[in-house]
């Protein structure tokens, strides 16, 4: 491969991101797939007393214990049951307390595109009844629309306080 060939390369990877996409309901979700650590079937959580109720219980993934997060219950969406669709997406989280794995149970996983940065567009605001900013952006992908979460935002801020920390 020329030099010219790899700058190139280079360059349109610059303008792009690679996003894994998943789906609740109806709808299409997306996260940075650098972010992604793992994508596992469904399995029972170890329940823990007084967490929140979108924070299922924590799964032990080789020895490291997880938290598990139901994005349906995160968002307020519909109870579905789990089936053999149902997979948890382990995704690495940057919190206040510094870098962390979570578990996020979605409906299913669908696969992973490339999004070009110009193709993204901002959250739309709704006012102070909606919260968005955990969405970076929404992008049309294929004929339908992908909401890009920053999954710091959604999962670090939000359940710090029950992460297992044996330090705190």
């Amino acid at each position: 491969m020329t030099n010219q060939v790899a700058a190139q390369i280079d360059a349109a990877a610059a303008g792009s991101n690679q996003v894994l996409t998943f789906t609740l309901g109806d709808e299409t979700y997306g996260v940075d797939i650098l972010r992604v650590q793992e994508i596992r079937g469904w399995s029972p959580v170890t329940r823990i007393p007084q967490a929140p109720s979108h924070v299922l219980g924590v799964l032990n993934l080789r020895g490291s214990i997880v938290p598990i997060v139901d994005l349906r219950m995160r968002f307020n969406l519909q109870h579905a049951e789990y089936t053999p669709l149902t997979v948890i997406i382990v995704l690495s989280v940057q919190s206040p307390i510094g870098r962390r794995d979570f578990g996020v149970v979605v409906d299913g996983v669908s696969d992973v595109i490339d999004v070009a940065a110009n193709d993204v567009k901002p959250a739309p605001e709704f006012g102070a009844h909606v919260s968005t900013e955990f969405i970076e952006g929404l992008a049309a992908v294929s004929g339908r629309m992908v909401m890009l979460l920053d999954i710091d935002q959604l999962i670090g801020a939000d359940v710090t306080g029950v992460a297992l920390n044996p330090a705190a």
